[in-house]
């Protein structure tokens, strides 16, 4: 599977950013092949909504709880664009929802139209100030939600300044890594005529707290500079793994020098698979061998210096030092001794797979080379009738991945994939944008997700299944 830098390089730049649809080898389930719900799994036939914004099986319902550009109890407003989300519980038996807004200064932030609010934030509360003029307007809000009466209890603006923050992951600290997807360097961007006063590109951690308060926006530089997507934490050695949102992008695995204290500096590294050097899983190349679903490669981790990268060459240089590519890395959860992120471009038809990294039993340490971890290709669908640009990931209390798609075309769907690679539909949107975020509350009883382009959280109840299979969130 090794190929040529020139043929590595023209191949990746020649993949559209619009190619989507996650698409099955039916080795794992003969419902793959049809498309066909059973009764062992999934909930059954979607209801249509008479409101004609989402579908959902019988027994469920789901309410609109925030939009944009609702006032917020700072004073702000619900920005646009809601991504990625985790929950933390909260006293009282109240959840925290902490949610990234995937957001660039010329877009429609927590300051409304034309910033007028801007002053009602301090100068050094922003990451970048943008000369005032043109701050940064991602960043994160914090949702303290009652599942109990299904109520907003407050909302407040609880990260500022940062740029297009699309996912992240949960810490078992009770914190959310949010994570920058672009790269973008100091100085002036043209085509939409701002200024950034900082380079981007980082991760920031958001305290988990239910009072109102702007944490200080600092960059976890040691985790490296590149278009970011999400990372999932191991709970038990606080190593975080990161993807990355890249037509040749690689994994990464980022090793702190101090348990919970990711502040305090690490060592990033770059997954690559034992017998093959600078592995490429795309699966696009005809002519090469291809990954297989279910097969499982041995993995070794690989340093790679230099992680600011200022020249954004952090996958180039580590793919040539006999690291794997991954097409378009983007939503990752960590479950049972095991990670599942999804990639979006992957596959023989460029529309999505869905990867397992099983962890060493001595994971992160000078032994790990006695039992390595390992990396399975979990599916590679090839029907889009089943799922389509599955993005963000999150894994439900009875065992099952539920994927987000991230498309605007036709009726987008959040999706339930079984342990052993059976699909069904959970929910239909008709807003014609994708699903975001999905995640649960602690108590089990509620999901919440975002419907992008429309600026709507949503929480949806129904009946749950029973935990079958616990895993546990990073």
């Amino acid at each position: 599977m090794k190929i040529s830098r020139r043929r590595f390089i023209h191949s990746s730049a020649a993949v559209a950013a619009g190619f989507g649809g996650l698409q099955l080898l039916t080795q794992r389930t003969v419902n793959a092949a049809t498309g066909q719900e059973t009764s062992s799994f999934g909930y059954g036939e979607l209801k249509s909504d008479p409101d004609g914004i989402v579908d959902l099986p019988a027994g469920f319902s789901y309410k609109i709880i925030s939009r944009r550009g609702d006032k917020m109890d700072d004073g702000l407003l619900v920005p646009d664009l809601p991504d990625g989300m985790a929950t933390f519980p909260c006293n009282d038996g109240l959840t925290l929802l902490v949610r990234n807004h995937e957001l660039l200064p010329y877009q429609l932030g927590p300051f409304g139209k034309e910033n007028k609010l801007l002053k009602e934030v301090p100068a050094q509360k922003f990451y970048d100030y943008g000369k005032g003029k043109t701050p940064g307007l991602g960043g994160t809000t914090t949702v303290v939600f009652d599942t109990k009466k299904q109520k907003v209890v407050r909302q407040f603006l609880s990260l500022t300044g940062t740029y297009r923050n699309c996912a992240g992951g949960l810490t078992p600290w009770n914190s959310w890594l949010t994570c920058e997807e672009t790269v973008e360097r100091i100085g002036r961007n043209d085509e939409h005529n701002y200024v950034s006063e900082k380079d981007h590109g980082y991760t920031f951690e958001v305290p988990a707290t239910s009072n109102v308060n702007l944490v200080d926006p600092v960059p976890l530089k040691a985790m490296g500079r590149f278009n970011h997507e999400a990372v999932a934490v191991d709970p038990r050695t606080s190593i975080v793994y990161l993807t990355e949102d890249r037509h040749e992008g690689l994994f990464y695995r980022f090793i702190p020098n101090k348990p919970r204290q990711l502040g305090a500096g690490g060592n990033l590294q770059v997954l690559a698979i034992l017998d093959h050097k600078s592995a490429d899983t795309r699966n696009w190349d005809s002519d090469a061998e291809h990954f297989k679903v279910g097969d499982t490669h041995k993995i070794r981790w690989l340093d790679i210096d230099n992680v600011e990268s200022p020249d954004d060459d952090l996958r180039i240089r580590g793919f040539f030092a006999d690291a794997a590519c991954f097409a378009r890395g983007e939503g990752i959860w960590f479950g049972k001794n095991e990670i599942y992120f999804a990639c979006t471009n992957g596959g023989t038809k460029k529309v999505r797979q869905i990867w397992r990294y099983r962890l060493s039993r001595y994971e992160g340490t000078k032994d790990e080379t006695k039992s390595p971890a390992t990396l399975e290709l979990f599916i590679e669908p090839n029907d889009t009738k089943l799922l389509k640009a599955a993005d963000n990931l999150t894994i439900a209390r009875w065992g099952d991945l539920i994927a987000c798609e991230d498309r605007t075309d036709d009726v987008v769907r959040l999706i339930g994939v079984t342990p052993h690679g059976q699909l069904y539909t959970l929910a239909n949107n008709h807003l014609n944008t994708e699903f975001a975020g999905a995640t649960f509350s602690p108590d089990g009883s509620t999901l919440f997700v975002n419907i992008q382009g429309k600026g709507h959280t949503l929480a949806i109840n129904g009946p749950w299944k029973d935990n079958r299979s616990i895993s546990t969130a990073s």
